[in-house]
């Protein structure tokens, strides 16, 4: 009954809340959790948290459960830790969260287990309603349910005017995902769609609700990153690729995994539409030329050798 009476408390809270015991095998995963994570609590308990569930990653790309597991560490020393992470949804993409891990003791003390709890941070912008109202206006693209061309040119036409009225920076990215083409080969279109829906998610869900992400064409997709410089800018790419590139997708029962290449550029006085996406174009190529997962701000300068 007491158990039962805690259970429900701990099933009407919005946090995601789960409990390992000292061999880390998941011994409570609660409501929060399922709806945070997609995994529903039939799906985990008695399963270890590193068995591909939730696969944290840190700011730096590393995966905490093979790492650095702040879970294990409480275990180990009994200090309750706060951090930033990055978690696997079920669907693959990469969600931020705000984690609290602290130590479970018995009547004497001793360690029998440990709690963490953990809250979704990630940019709230009403998705569903946004998407209903681009679909209205002819802005929404069917295939990956974001802004479209038109949409994207939208934005950077009124982000061009406020940059030249009131001087306000902002950056704009493209991307490709670089193993798509294959993917979509040797496992057919459907598991390229949940490729292209894992590498959006992830980046849709870390970057700011103000910032624009969309569907340019084909396969490309160019983002608007509002009042920012140049080496925030960088920083920002590099932790999108990193995050895409710690993500996975279930196709046909394997964790596939994928990088993306980026071109990225502070907006210039002189800027149009047109010489932006030309220059993030041009980086964007040489990031997959240069090797791919890998993010191009400035073309190289070559001098050409005076004669004698």
């Amino acid at each position: 009954m007491e158990i039962n009476y805690y259970r429900d408390i701990l099933d009407n809270l919005h946090e995601g809340i789960y409990l390992l015991d000292t061999n880390r095998i998941i011994t409570l995963w609660n409501h929060g959790a399922e709806l945070i994570t997609g995994f529903k609590c039939s799906e985990v308990m008695g399963r270890p948290c590193s068995e591909d569930i939730l696969i944290d990653a840190g700011n730096q790309g590393l995966i905490l459960c093979k790492e650095q597991c702040p879970m294990k560490q409480t275990l180990q020393d009994g200090q309750c830790r706060k951090l930033e992470a990055y978690l696997q949804h079920k669907e693959g993409y990469r969600l931020p969260v705000r984690l609290k891990i602290f130590p479970i003791k018995d009547e004497s003390g001793s360690i029998v287990g440990v709690a963490e709890t953990f809250t979704d941070i990630s940019p709230k912008v009403l998705l569903p309603q946004k998407t209903r109202e681009l679909a209205r206006m002819g802005l929404l693209d069917p295939l990956t349910k974001l802004g479209n061309r038109a949409y994207i040119e939208l934005h950077l036409r009124s982000r061009l005017r406020e940059m030249k009225q009131y001087r306000l920076p902002f950056g704009v990215m493209m991307f490709e995902i670089d193993t798509l083409q294959e993917i979509s080969d040797n496992y057919g279109r459907e598991a390229g769609k949940q490729l292209r829906h894992m590498v959006t998610q992830t980046i849709l869900n870390n970057i700011r609700f103000f910032d624009i992400i969309g569907r340019w064409d084909g396969d490309r997709y160019l983002l608007i990153i509002l009042n920012i410089d140049e080496p925030k800018l960088d920083l920002v790419a590099n932790k999108l690729r990193l995050l895409v590139a710690q993500s996975h997708a279930m196709i046909s029962s394997k964790l596939q995994s994928t990088t993306i290449s980026l071109g990225a550029t502070i907006v210039e006085e002189q800027d149009t539409v047109e010489t932006l996406v030309s220059r993030v174009s041009e980086l964007l190529a040489y990031s997959q030329k240069g090797g791919r997962n890998r993010v191009t701000l400035h073309l190289p300068s070559f001098t050409i050798p005076e004669k004698d």
